[in-house]
């Protein structure tokens, strides 16, 4: 019943809705990022120097050439496909019967490299070089001062944001639940030794924490994320001592003891349920803490290493261009960062109000 009442008071509220809609197209988008990216390799790290930082819309013609194995490659739906071909953009290029005179995009109009047939698709003609080695592309953001696909590489860089929430979270209501639960239950010593630790872990500054756990267990995409949620179990473990606290003096849960239930079950059958609505609405709030945590630490260059596409990475590697005349180049990744922040403050808020949680 009181579930059907939550779905209709979900229904009504439309910044809730928006939210929630707009948070499963990106985690559909972060999941399919290969198979919607234009840019399919791993990292959607495809660079090209020479059109580096072109303007959204810009098209060009490119020149592939085959290297290695082009076998289909196994786990491509996660970590992208292995580089197997070289892509030089062109402006103009004369076929000829030992091969083929290419000019690379922004070369001198008389300047052209010689390709011999041997690196080309046999039999070599007009036709056989435009359909085999000839691809026009364009990229609909422009691309990065590196010249890879902008749109590519945030259509990939959803996946950290993403995953960083969810392990964060994860990771925080793992510890923060226990210990919250252990405090608020029993009391005594075992609840002002807790308490001292939530107090010792609150009192230091979030991002310095952060940045003190990832140089301890070192640079890399795993180190992050378990530094982001080790530093976030602390107001999940304040809120569930609270809610524990309370409901322990409950009559259901005196009748509880009364009838000789162990402890365990009472915590696990009687109060944990009870926890839900409140940790439902604190793993929105942190969900947007982390990533705002990994962009900041990403922007600092301690966060996903290059050539992991990260949004607070991209931030940093282009916020010179706000006065170079090419701003969205920060802006683009800037936005998707605030978006996805504030539908997750959004639908936090939201479910507070309908799930009519008090702290």
């Amino acid at each position: 019943m009181r579930g059907g009442i939550v779905y209709k008071k979900f229904l009504k509220d439309l910044w809730a809705f928006f939210s929630i809609t707009y948070i499963f197209i990106l985690v559909l988008v972060a999941v399919f990022a290969y198979q919607i990216a234009p840019d399919s390799t791993s990292n959607a790290n495809q660079m090209h120097l020479s059109i580096h930082s072109k303007p959204p819309g810009f098209k060009t013609d490119m020149l592939i050439l085959p290297i290695g194995n082009q076998s289909s490659q196994k786990g491509f739906f996660f970590k992208g496909e292995v580089n197997n071909r070289t892509e030089i953009p062109i402006q103009d290029y004369k076929v000829a019967s030992a091969g083929v005179s290419v000019q690379p995009y922004g070369s001198p109009e008389d300047y052209y490299e010689f390709i011999e047939e041997s690196k080309l698709h046999s039999p070599l003609s007009k036709s056989s070089f435009q359909s085999h080695h000839l691809e026009e592309k364009t990229f609909i953001l422009g691309t990065d001062k590196y010249g890879r696909d902008l749109l590519s590489r945030l259509i990939v860089g959803s996946r950290i944001s993403l995953s960083i929430g969810f392990i964060a979270v994860f990771i925080s209501l793992f510890i923060g639940v226990i210990l919250g639960s252990l405090a608020g239950f029993f009391g005594g010593y075992l609840d002002n030794v807790i308490v001292w630790l939530i107090n010792v872990f609150w009192s230091i500054p979030t991002l310095l924490m952060v940045i003190a756990i990832t140089l301890a267990l070192g640079r890399g995409f795993w180190q992050v994320f378990i530094a982001v949620g080790l530093t976030m179990w602390v107001e999940v473990a304040r809120v569930v001592r609270g809610q524990v606290l309370t409901l322990k003096e409950k009559t259901f849960i005196q009748a509880a003891h009364t009838l000789g239930y162990g402890q365990a079950r009472i915590i696990w059958n009687h109060l944990l349920p009870l926890l839900v609505p409140p940790l439902i609405v604190i793993s929105a709030a942190n969900f947007a803490s982390a990533i705002l945590i990994e962009s900041g630490l990403s922007f600092l260059g301690i966060g996903a290493q290059p050539p992991v596409p990260s949004w607070g990475g991209m931030v940093k590697d282009h916020f010179r261009y706000l006065l170079l005349g090419k701003p969205y180049l920060t802006l683009l990744p800037g936005l998707a960062i605030m978006s996805l922040v504030l539908a997750f403050m959004t639908l936090g808020n939201s479910l507070r109000d309908i799930l009519d949680v008090k702290h």
